[in-house]
């Protein structure tokens, strides 16, 4: 049977415009087409206002329809919400980042919508939807199967005072109520390119922060100062990491010293949220950028001191552009999943495990070729093997961590096969144990010192349980999975899907194409 079957290689009229009467705001057309990875290119100059306010010259609205947003491009339960929100008589829109990748023709990770309501007369409209949250609550409306989260404009203020004096964030002459409301809410957001409204019924994006020039620009920029910014949540630093990664952005130059400065932070995040922020930043599509601006801006040694120790070791320079298997892994990983298409945070623990096992133990092709093949045919050994022994593809000789070929008997390479598998299962144990950790970077007594674990039990059993059919051999009805990726049953951590993309995983970084 050939490895390319076995493993599913093969692939997997708008509304009329209304002006508004609003006076404050001009509308600027989008030029072309978006093409991923480049920002779309919008005009580098924007009609101002005659305002003599100067927040007020920097309002903008846009057409939806110009930027390319239609509404097909929302799922039907998020419509559903929308409509009856509107039907109910409030005001509605979609905010934050699912915005920001409609414009960029990104399949958004989520949508969220704000609304005129308040959340209890949210609940009213729908018959499934509970509140929940103390300190910023919004509503989880069940729908389809899926939630919708809501906020109201009217719950999702807190003190400004922070960061802005009272004069700032008056409301001006010439401003209408709605803009003032809408404004002080974008005033909340994180990065200024989270921080644009769209209206899908006046088919309108409004831009009070200069996000769509920032999107212009591929830049990442705080609403308020960075410094500010990050001490005020210190999670928007994994946040700004996750989003530069995926987008392929880069920083406003604040936001790189402070990440700098204040990297020390996210250590005190509970294990809850840094679990949670990890598999942002891995489980979506972009892990290699996310390991790379995580290493650059020296968090990695924090959160994930192995690895560190491993980048340190190889001679890996913080804006290093070329590869090392690592990063080969998890840019294997990427090709196959998406913000709407994630994994299971599972999947990248068990990469992390099998490339701190081979980076300690270096091991032929073929035996990391049947390792993966094993995993994915749930403990056949034989099956195996012979799929392995017939691989004539020659494999990846740039990593130190896979050893010249060698011809192997039968019993010798499952031996080795036993053997990386008892090695993965240590660096798995190494991984989750804080001691362990604590000692990952003694001999580099210039990192910061850190026994930092996150990785929670049942994600640590989930990974053993991908890996015990290895060494316990055929598990009795197991089938493998075969042809394309289930991505549902993969965010779920269903074990034979968790398998059969761990193997493609394991293959395409050895042999690539």
């Amino acid at each position: 049977m050939a490895v390319s079957v076995l493993l599913g290689m093969s692939s997997s009229t708008s509304r009329p415009y209304h002006h508004l009467h609003s006076p404050l705001f001009r509308f600027v057309p989008k030029a072309d087409a978006y093409v991923h990875p480049k920002p779309p290119p919008l005009p580098t100059h924007f009609p101002e206002s005659n305002d003599d306010d100067s927040k007020l010259r920097n309002w903008k609205r846009f057409s939806s329809n110009h930027l390319g947003i239609v509404t097909s491009m929302i799922p039907k339960p998020t419509r559903k919400v929308l409509n009856g929100l509107k039907k109910a008589g409030y005001e509605v829109y979609l905010v934050g980042g699912c915005v920001r990748d409609l414009i960029l023709d990104r399949p958004p990770k989520d949508f969220d919508i704000i609304t005129s309501a308040q959340l209890k007369e949210v609940s009213r409209i729908f018959l499934w939807c509970e509140i929940v949250g103390r300190r910023f609550p919004i509503c989880h409306v069940h729908i389809d199967g899926t939630i919708v989260e809501v906020s109201s404009f009217s719950t999702s203020s807190k003190p400004f005072d922070r960061h802005l004096n009272s004069a700032a964030i008056e409301k001006s002459m010439n401003c209408e109520e709605i803009d003032f409301v809408r404004w002080k809410n974008c005033l909340q957001r994180d990065f200024t390119i989270n921080g644009m409204m769209y209206d899908p019924y006046n088919n309108v994006v409004y831009d009070y922060l200069g996000g769509m020039e920032d999107i212009r620009q591929a830049k990442v920029r705080t609403v308020v100062p960075a410094c500010t910014s990050f001490q005020e949540d210190c999670a928007r630093i994994l946040r700004a990491i996750r989003i530069a990664a995926r987008l392929q952005f880069h920083f406003a130059k604040d936001i790189a010293g402070s990440i700098k400065n204040l990297s020390c932070l996210v250590s005190t995040l509970n294990k809850a949220r840094l679990q949670m922020e990890m598999n942002y930043l891995l489980s979506y599509g972009s892990a290699e950028a996310s390991l790379r601006l995580l290493w650059k801006y020296g968090l990695l040694e924090i959160l994930l001191p192995i690895q560190a120790a491993y980048f340190i070791r190889n001679g890996f320079r913080r804006s290093n552009k070329r590869s090392n298997m690592l990063l080969s892994l998890f840019s294997s990983l990427d090709k196959l999943l998406a913000p709407n298409r994630p994994c299971h945070s599972s999947l990248w623990v068990a990469v992390l495990a099998l490339h701190v096992a081979l980076s300690d133990q270096p091991r032929s092709p073929l035996v990391v070729a049947t390792f993966g093949l094993a995993v994915h045919n749930g403990g056949n050994m034989m099956e195996a093997i012979s799929i392995a022994k017939s691989i004539n593809r020659a494999h990846n000789a740039n990593f130190y961590e896979l050893l010249e070929p060698q011809n192997m008997e039968v019993q010798a390479l499952i031996d080795e096969v036993m053997d990386l598998t008892t090695s993965v299962k240590v660096a798995l144990h190494k991984m989750t144990d804080e001691h362990f950790v604590s000692l990952a970077l003694e001999s580099y007594p210039q990192a910061p010192a850190s026994d930092l674990v996150f990785i929670p039990l049942v994600v640590y059993l989930k990974v053993c349980k991908i890996f015990e059919c290895v060494v316990e051999g055929a598990e009795r009805g197991f089938v493998p999975k075969r042809g394309k990726i289930n991505y549902e049953c993969l965010a779920l951590g269903n074990v034979p899907e968790l398998r059969h993309v761990f193997a493609r995983i394991v293959f395409d970084t050895v042999y690539p194409l």
